[in-house]
């Protein structure tokens, strides 16, 4: 019967053996006689130790005296020597027979091999601890050494490398070999990147696996002198497979030498796949990492550069992030955490209430907006701010701003500067005009000065004579007063004009600001023979800006009118001022001249700086005009007649039309003009 079971025993597939109560082995079955290849004689009593791993043995015995001692069912784990010396694990299931009082009668025991299931386990347990360096950040070379050396613990007698291709590189570089000697690794990667260049660089080149099985009998790379060094570090097998991208983009190579000749089994091809494949996520999570920090470095460069910093702000939670350079801009400890109270230290007392608008606007609209507002740090210093803001929604719905400030502090003085040196030109220009009317101010006051001396001295006779004239010398006082209010007149016109005062914004009536400077100019036009004509529109609404400014522009245009006709002479030089309402809230004045006319390419550049037709010109003028009016929201342009000449016009907004408040100016009632005649008469 015995001799029945052991030969039914001896015909299982598995590794099956018995043992005595007190654990001595005295049956061992054919299949575990093949496999460890140690006769039953040798694996009798405790001889059967030599077939366990040298590491696994002192944990095996302690197993299976507790086992011994407890008489109950166990099972462990351990690697078994096969006959031609390679260790693989098994699981050991055992289990007594015991008889009708409980003593132990027999121990049965069955070797499983799980060598596939452990080393899955293994696989799957690297492939985890890779992957935690990954999301801890550790570096590459880590990274990759770390898969090296698993990978040569799983093939034993290996040695791996991973070396890196960068888009575009002429050489490869080194990602990790911790097992290799320097010099190969360093002379392989001083060889040029293509196909004659070795295993490796023909793998990147080509994206495709190479396999060198016996490096010795190679014809491949001859050229290039890799066998050679290879051979010379005692290498006979070269598997190098490409690592890609998801993309399909290569990005090094992972290989595995053995210095004896190797073809790689079913096994190491999945085993290649699989770390490949995380190599692949190693090398792009470090490359996308390292093209983040550069994007952010090369954003924070250029925040600092550009004085601009960015934000968020979560209304529902008042919740405000900053950039670091945000943190700069308000001169604030980047460890203090943002709080709107903390904003509203910082912000102008001038500039609260209109920043607390701002917030209860947003809040409630929820809209992209702009604001500026000045901040006043504690050394009272002023910063002026310009803020952009983006609403978008976060991944609960809610409202959030993406926002950017900028630091416009310079800006805003440069402008400040800018303004006053356009002030200065503008008055400079006032002045330089003045000396093209000398001769007409002379006219025009030298004429009631005569009229009130012969006034006078007429006066005088009608009260020498006997009897005294009282009535004619009455009317003679009369023309004195009349000639001396002409004379006041002029000098007040003049002081207006060319007077040195800051830019102020009221209600202007174009026609009557027209007629002054018309009459300003009437003896420099006269001298000329400049035929004046007005065509002022009745009804006109008045025009917003400065008074003294637009007389400027108006009496520029009229002289370079006046000298653009100074050399024709085969036909009236006749100049026309016309103003006219534009689009119901501006108002426009042209003037209209029949001169030299323009060069369509340059006129352009007749606004420029500095650029002039005239020999004995500044350039100014025109650059001067645009300026002013472009600070009155206005434009200033020219354009060529369809006959001779030119027509120079501006164009500026309302304040007010027919007792209606247009574009956010009050109503004003615009005062009686004199008419022209009443102005420009008697002269």
């Amino acid at each position: 019967m015995e001799s029945q079971l052991s030969q039914v025993v001896d015909a299982l597939p598995g590794l099956v053996w018995t043992a005595q109560p007190h654990g001595e082995v005295d049956f061992v079955n054919r299949r575990w006689r093949e496999y460890t290849g140690i006769s039953s004689d040798a694996a009798a009593g405790w001889a059967w130790q030599s077939a366990i791993h040298p590491d696994d043995l002192p944990r095996l015995l302690d197993h299976w005296r507790l086992l011994l001692q407890s008489r109950k069912p166990g099972e462990f784990e351990v690697r078994l020597r096969r006959f031609d010396g390679v260790f693989r694990w098994f699981l050991i299931r055992v289990l007594p027979s015991r008889d009708e009082h409980g003593q132990v009668l027999k121990w049965y025991g069955q070797n499983v091999d799980i060598e596939d299931r452990k080393r899955a386990e293994s696989l799957l347990t690297e492939e985890k601890r890779l992957l935690e360096m990954m999301a801890r950040g550790s570096p590459l070379t880590e990274v990759l050494d770390a898969l090296c050396r698993f990978v040569e613990s799983a093939t034993p007698d290996s040695h791996c490398s991973i070396l890196l291709a960068e888009p575009g590189a002429t050489r490869l570089q080194f990602g990790a070999a911790p097992s290799l000697p320097a010099s190969l690794v360093d002379a392989v990667i001083s060889l040029p990147l293509n196909a004659e260049s070795g295993a490796c660089s023909t793998a990147i080149s080509l994206n495709q696996q190479v396999i060198a099985s016996d490096i010795m009998s190679e014809t491949r790379w001859q050229s290039s002198g890799w066998c050679a060094v290879a051979l010379q570090h005692g290498m006979r097998a070269c598997w190098s497979t490409p690592i890609s991208s998801r993309n399909g983009r290569v990005l090094g190579s992972f290989a595995i030498l053995y210095r004896e000749p190797r073809t790689p089994t079913t096994l190491h091809q999945n085993l290649i796949e699989q770390f490949t494949h995380l190599a692949s996520i190693a090398i792009e999570r470090s490359q996308s990492d390292a093209a983040l920090r550069r994007s952010e470095e090369f954003l924070a460069k250029a925040q600092q550069v550009s004085s601009t910093g960015g934000f968020y702000w979560r209304p529902a939670t008042r919740e405000v992030i900053w950039s670091e350079q945000v943190y700069r801009i308000f001169e604030l400890d980047p460890a203090v955490p943002v709080t709107l109270e903390l904003i509203f230290t910082r912000l102008h007392p001038e500039d609260i209430p209109a920043f607390e608008e701002m917030l209860e606007r947003q809040l409630r609209d929820g809209t992209d907006f702009e604001h500026d507002h000045r901040l006043l740090l504690p050394d009272r210093s002023v910063k002026y701010l310009h803020v952009v803001a983006q609403a978008t929604r976060d991944q609960d719905g809610s409202l959030l701003y993406v926002a950017a400030v900028q630091d416009v502090t310079q800006q805003r003085r440069s402008e400040e500067a800018l303004g006053k040196l356009r002030s200065e030109l503008a008055h400079m220009a006032r002045v330089t005009s003045l000396g093209a009317l000398t001769a007409s101010i002379a006219h025009e006051v030298n004429q009631p000065l005569s009229g009130i001396l012969t006034n006078a001295c007429t006066g005088l006779r009608m009260l020498s004579a006997h009897p005294p004239n009282i009535e004619g010398a009455r009317e003679t006082a009369r023309r004195t007063i009349r000639d001396a209010n002409r004379a006041a007149d002029v000098i007040t016109r003049l002081r207006g004009l060319f007077a040195k005062k800051d830019f102020t914004t009221e209600l202007v009536d174009l026609n009557e600001a027209t007629r002054e400077v018309a009459a300003l100019a009437a003896s420099e036009l006269n001298r000329s023979r400049v035929v004046l004509r007005t065509e002022l529109a009745e009804g006109l609404p008045p025009a917003m800006g400065d008074r003294v400014q637009l007389q400027q522009v108006i009496l520029n245009l009229l002289l370079n009118a006046s000298d653009a006709m100074s050399g024709v002479h085969d036909r009236p030089r006749q100049l026309v001022i016309r103003t006219e309402p534009e689009g119901g809230k501006r108002v426009r004045l042209s003037i209209q001249d029949v001169g030299i006319g323009l060069n369509a390419e340059s006129v352009d550049q007749l606004f420029e700086a500095f650029y002039t037709t005239k020999a004995e010109g500044m350039g100014m003028g025109l650059s001067i005009s645009r300026s002013i009016i472009e600070s009155h929201q206005g434009r200033l342009w020219a354009e060529a007649n369809d006959g001779p000449g030119a027509t120079f016009a501006f164009s500026i907004p309302c304040g007010a039309e027919n007792g209606t408040v247009v574009e956010g100016y009050g109503v004003v009632s615009t005062p009686a003009v004199a008419d022209a005649e009443q102005i420009m008469g008697s002269r």
